[in-house]
């Protein structure tokens, strides 16, 4: 059997993706996460590496691995909703290997109209969940008659400045 041996102590290669919004960067491959599922429309985006915006802002970047063009902008759900706290699937949590009371990460996409920051909006029917510990990911579907997909970020006074 011809194969290729690589000694235990030896750390995978970091993954190197030319992007179009960040331009080229490199992964460490023990900071990917994957995808139990696909994301509805982005079949083949099943790699995405998860980036901070700027070190003083609340956003990150979830940058596809498998497909340079896709980048959803996301933030901490606590850090925009904190009583924010929905039950998630328990088939959901069991595909991201974990269990219930398991620590996971709840990220929230958000829309930006372009030119139009002020009517940003959280998407909080359909939020991303992490599970650090096996480093798998999976958006999942909540009660529609709960949660709100384009949830405004901002309220009209804030936007206003009152």
């Amino acid at each position: 059997m011809i194969g290729v041996a690589m000694k235990l102590t030896e750390k995978p290669t970091i993954i190197r993706v030319k992007t179009s919004r960040f331009g080229e960067i490199a992964v460490d491959p023990d900071k990917v996460i994957s995808m139990s599922s696909a994301l509805p429309g982005f079949p083949e985006a099943r790699r995405f590496v998860l980036r901070q915006h700027d070190h003083k802002s609340p956003f990150m970047w979830l940058q596809s691995l498998d497909n340079p063009d896709l980048a959803f902008i996301v933030i901490q759900a606590g850090q925009l909703v904190a009583d924010y706290q929905p039950q998630l699937p328990l088939a959901g949590i069991r595909e991201l290997g974990a269990s219930v009371g398991s620590e996971l990460e709840i990220l929230l996409i958000l829309a930006i109209p372009h030119g139009k920051p002020q009517e940003m909006t959280a998407n909080l029917l359909g939020p991303m969940v992490i599970n650090w510990a096996t480093r798998m990911a999976k958006q999942v579907l909540l009660d529609p008659q709960k949660y709100d997909a384009r949830w405004p970020v901002f309220t009209p006074a804030l936007v206003q400045g009152e």
